[in-house]
């Protein structure tokens, strides 16, 4: 009887989530005008403490982030980032497969992307991926700059990202780095490649974050750092919590400084709330079914007007 009604109570805090986010019709921050998501494929979130990642720690310092973020039961790549830019779980947008398939006809994900939304609504759109199966967010008149090919890099992403950035200013960049999930499967989490491949990642990061400085973009963008899934040996798997939990990093204006998430016990951040979240920031309009639900606890102005 408990779970059920703790089950119950859940379903409607999100339903209430889902409304105020339909409803909502003014950027609530109106400085941020871009938004970069990072996704670090496999990048397991006590590696990352433990690497040399000062572009990460510079995010942390003037974000909020947790390290216990939440990623798909499934924690596997495809599936988990189509939840990641579409707010809902794989049995919801029908993306059960971690393969490039050759579909006789184009298959997108049942539900909208954050690329969809943001370009129906006027923003421009731009994705950088390192895996030719994320060709399945090339939904014709979604995405306006993309670049997806295999293998990749990271210093090539970071070229591609850079290049699009400094030539477009897209409102909303997808940045996918492939490679630590390609050495963790070779050698393994944690090993001594992996480690490198990570911190060229975040050498990666900070060349883009020195280009918003140089466009003078800085102050009216908000960037997110996070991941599909971790990993443990040479794999991972559904539900192992050394594969479902990521990290979640994010910093820009209005947002809260060096802000640990986790002091609200209570709060669970998903990867399905990386899309909610940017939807709130665009005052973007997503189905009221969505499962993500905007992450509020990272405005400052929530603090000062005695929230959370």
């Amino acid at each position: 009887m408990f779970r059920y009604l703790a089950a119950a109570a859940t379903a409607a805090f999100l339903l209430i989530f889902a409304q105020d986010l339909c409803a909502q019709t003014a950027r609530p921050i109106p400085e941020i005008d871009h938004m970069i998501i990072v996704s670090i494929d496999g990048g397991r979130p006590d590696l990352i403490l433990r690497g040399n990642c000062p572009a990460i720690r510079s995010l942390m310092a003037v974000g909020s982030y947790t390290f216990w973020a939440r990623t798909t039961a499934v924690s596997i790549t495809l599936p988990s980032h189509v939840s990641m830019l579409t707010g809902v779980t794989p049995l919801k947008h029908g993306v059960m497969w971690n393969e490039d398939l050759d579909f006789k006809e184009p298959f997108y994900p049942r539900f909208p992307t954050i690329f969809e939304l943001a370009h129906k609504a006027g923003y421009s759109t731009a994705l950088v991926a390192g895996k030719s199966k994320f060709r399945i967010f090339l939904k014709p008149g979604d995405v306006d700059f993309a670049t997806v090919n295999e293998p990749r890099s990271a210093g090539e992403i970071t070229s591609d990202a850079e290049t699009i950035l400094r030539e477009h200013q897209p409102n909303i960049l997808f940045v996918h780095f492939p490679t630590t999930d390609v050495v963790g499967h070779a050698v393994g989490w944690g090993t001594p490649e992996y480690m490198t491949e990570l911190e060229a990642t975040d050498t990666g990061i900070g060349r883009l974050l020195k280009a918003l400085d140089d466009l003078k973009l800085r102050d009216h963008t908000v960037v997110l750092v996070t991941a599909d899934h971790g990993g443990a040996g040479r794999s991972h798997g559904p539900d192992d919590p050394r594969s479902r939990h990521i990290p979640w990093i994010i910093a820009g204006p209005g947002i809260r400084q060096n802000f640990d998430l986790t002091l609200h016990p209570e709060l669970e951040v998903n990867t399905e709330d990386t899309f909610a979240t940017a939807c709130y920031f665009f005052a973007l309009r997503p189905r009221i079914d969505i499962d993500g639900k905007p992450i509020l606890d990272i405005l400052a102005n929530r603090q000062l007007l005695g929230g959370k």
